[in-house]
């Protein structure tokens, strides 16, 4: 027998922060946890839009957003005007995987204004601070170590 649930029946898991984002042109990626009271100096912002570090633990850092996902992990898309999702007909572009020559399927993306429905932030550093990444966003215990 199914069993049938009603949305107010579910547990809904809510996250208290937002999550940065930040990537080195080495390749390593250091990821924070932004506090609510943080949270409003990034809503409002545009993908491609550069931030000061300082506001966020990064004094010194010149941080540039290059996009982003939603609670339910949809995409963000510098096309896409406002903080809305809507469905676009892609190829082979961020949103998609896997798309033969000439394939194109219908997707679910953001757009490309941060809101409180953004989870995740992910940026690139434009100018470093003093101190270097590592020292200030150390590993934590129980993360992968290289």
């Amino acid at each position: 027998m199914l069993r049938y649930f009603l949305l107010e029946e579910l547990p809904l898991k809510e996250s208290k922060y937002m999550k940065l984002v930040i990537s080195e042109k080495d390749g390593k990626s250091y990821q924070l946890e932004v506090p609510k009271a943080a949270e409003g100096s990034l809503l409002g912002r545009k993908v491609g839009d550069e931030i000061d570090g300082s506001a966020l633990g990064a004094a010194g850092y010149t941080l540039k957003i290059t996009g982003g996902s939603d609670t339910a992990g949809f995409p963000m898309r510098k096309d896409v005007d406002g903080p809305r999702k809507k469905k676009l007909l892609l190829g082979n572009s961020p949103g998609i995987r896997g798309a033969v020559h000439g394939e194109r399927k219908k997707r679910i993306v953001r757009g490309r204004i941060i809101s409180d429905e953004i989870m995740q932030i992910n940026c690139i550093v434009l100018q470093a601070g003093a101190k270097p990444l590592p020292e200030l966003f150390p590993k934590k215990e129980g993360e992968k170590k290289e």
